[in-house]
């Protein structure tokens, strides 16, 4: 069966948009989010475009702050302090990668945690493995979300994550070992990596390879979850990090590329969004 992120996300932004609707007339006005671009990768503005949308559809405000790929960091810091400072202003976002001279780790602590709705902030990162109330990371809460959504058991079953990234990878675990699965983390150098895969009841792939991941990799019956997104070499089309025809043979479940996990990271963002504005009016 597919795991139809596009479906679900589209469910969960009517409902937000509810919510929104209903914040709005409690407090005078909706929650704010702002995306910080600096320069003009395709993907990122693609990306900051389909999360304006988003914001569009829920009801939440948006701003895109724009500057060009020569900012320097310390006016990237700048733009980050004054956000931190407004009230007005619930979540901040900085659109990845940066450009090679600005450093990302220094980025993203300057933002205020509790409007760090990416949740890559080095106190939200501590407070997930320590079990802690934090804003989760979006793409591996959106992972979980459709897993439990579709009925998927996680306590007891063994759950496989290809990928490391502080990102995806690391945390899709930590989600995943909450959720009483037992879990190993392979990557790129892990010897004999078709056996360890084939031992997974639940795989999550974040490799960034195209079609890396193929049906003969994975048991039958397996819960596969594609988190890539690439181009097809042979076709320039979009694909995953998983082999779509042959491993969709094999799976019970599978997550499609597009219209997967990207659909339900920008819901999940909204709800982060959201989440942030009534923790602070709710202090």
């Amino acid at each position: 069966m597919i795991i139809s992120g596009k479906e679900l996300s589209a469910r969960m932004k009517a409902d937000m948009a509810a919510e929104v609707a209903a914040l709005g007339t409690k407090y005078g006005r909706v929650p704010h989010l702002v995306v910080l671009l600096v320069g003009d990768d395709p993907g990122s503005v693609s990306y900051v475009t389909g999360k304006a949308k988003a914001c569009d559809a829920v009801g939440i405000r948006n701003t895109t702050i724009r500057r060009p790929a020569d900012t320097t960091e310390e006016e990237v810091l700048r733009i980050i302090a004054e956000l931190n400072a407004d009230e007005g202003v619930d979540g901040i976002l900085v659109q990845l990668p940066l450009p090679r001279h600005i450093s990302e780790e220094r980025v993203i602590a300057a933002i205020g945690r509790e409007k760090d709705v990416d949740g890559f902030h080095p106190l939200n990162v501590a407070a997930l493995w320590m079990k802690q109330p934090c804003t989760l990371p979006c793409t591996p809460k959106g992972i979980l979300r459709m897993l439990h959504t579709a009925g998927v058991e996680l306590e007891g079953r063994r759950a496989v994550v290809v990928g490391r990234s502080n990102i995806v990878g690391l945390p899709v675990a930590k989600l995943l070992l909450d959720a009483n699965a037992t879990v190993t983390v392979a990557h790129s150098r892990t010897r004999g990596l078709a056996d360890v895969t084939r031992g997974a009841e639940i795989l999550v792939v974040a490799i960034g390879r195209p079609r890396f991941i193929t049906g003969d990799m994975i048991s039958e019956g397996a819960v596969v979850i594609d988190v890539g997104v690439n181009r097809d070499p042979e076709t320039g089309r979009l694909c995953g990090d998983v082999d779509f025809e042959t491993a969709s043979s094999k799976a019970s479940y599978i997550t499609p590329v597009p219209g997967g996990v990207g659909p339900m990271t920008i819901a999940c963002l909204m709800e982060n969004t959201i989440e942030c504005f009534r923790r602070k009016k709710e202090r």
